[in-house]
């Protein structure tokens, strides 16, 4: 780790003290914003590598700080969450969130999850120096810019679905086992979630269903998915 800046966003001062605690000690800088508002107006002020997002917030709740970063940045966010459910999760990382962590938690799986992430993010940095596209029929996905284009219109996708997409379109008629998303896309363990994957891959199909016939996002039964082409 280079000393990466973490922004800690938690109404709970406790909370954001023991974090801090931790994460400094792992050799991380760290900025503290106690409300919605306060963790977008720091994270523009102080561009943090990762932010760690509390869902329940005074002012702006996490669904909705998490929503307005992703209109502007694609640094990785990790969503923290005291409840647990499976719609706190799946919504967190429909709106762009990188991973979820549920309250209580163990600092050192915290700690894990972060670098996992942050490893992540620098290792995907690299190749998209060079252009990444691919295209097919009425279809073009850039991972440069993160645009999906849909007959030359561009369909707000987050950047999760965006990364899924390239990469299942990067490797057509290739099937792939949702473990084998989970790992390559995310690039760390969801243990075993593999709802993650299906939901993200619903929302592609709502966007991507019946644009050609040429193409198609499958469902391969007890396998995965795959980017079917056809001649």
């Amino acid at each position: 780790m280079a000393n990466e800046k973490i922004l800690i966003v938690d109404d709970d001062i406790n909370i954001c003290e023991l974090l801090r605690l931790y994460l400094e000690k792992e050799g991380f800088t760290t900025k503290i914003a106690n409300d919605g508002v306060a963790a977008i107006d720091t994270f523009k002020s102080e561009n943090p590598d990762l932010m760690l997002l509390d869902i329940m917030l005074p002012g702006l709740d996490g669904w909705q700080v998490c929503r307005e970063i992703r209109k502007f940045s694609d640094k990785p966010i990790i969503m923290l969450t005291a409840k647990g459910e499976t719609f706190d999760k799946v919504l967190g990382l429909e709106l762009g969130a990188d991973d979820y962590v549920t309250k209580p938690f163990d600092t050192k799986e915290i700690i894990a999850r972060i670098k996992a992430v942050l490893r992540r993010s620098s290792n995907s940095g690299a190749p998209q120096e060079k252009a990444k596209e691919v295209k097919f029929d009425r279809l073009s996905i850039n991972l440069e810019n993160y645009e999906m284009k849909v007959n030359g219109v561009q369909v707000d996708t987050p950047p999760k679905e965006l990364e899924l997409i390239f990469h299942l379109a990067s490797n057509p008629n290739r099937v792939f086992s949702r473990d084998q998303l989970l790992d390559e896309v995310w690039g760390f363990d969801y243990y075993g979630d593999s709802r993650t994957v299906d939901v993200h891959v619903k929302r592609l199909r709502e966007k991507l269903e019946g644009v050609s016939d040429k193409w198609e996002l499958k469902t391969v039964w007890g396998v995965g998915y795959k980017f079917e082409t056809k001649d």
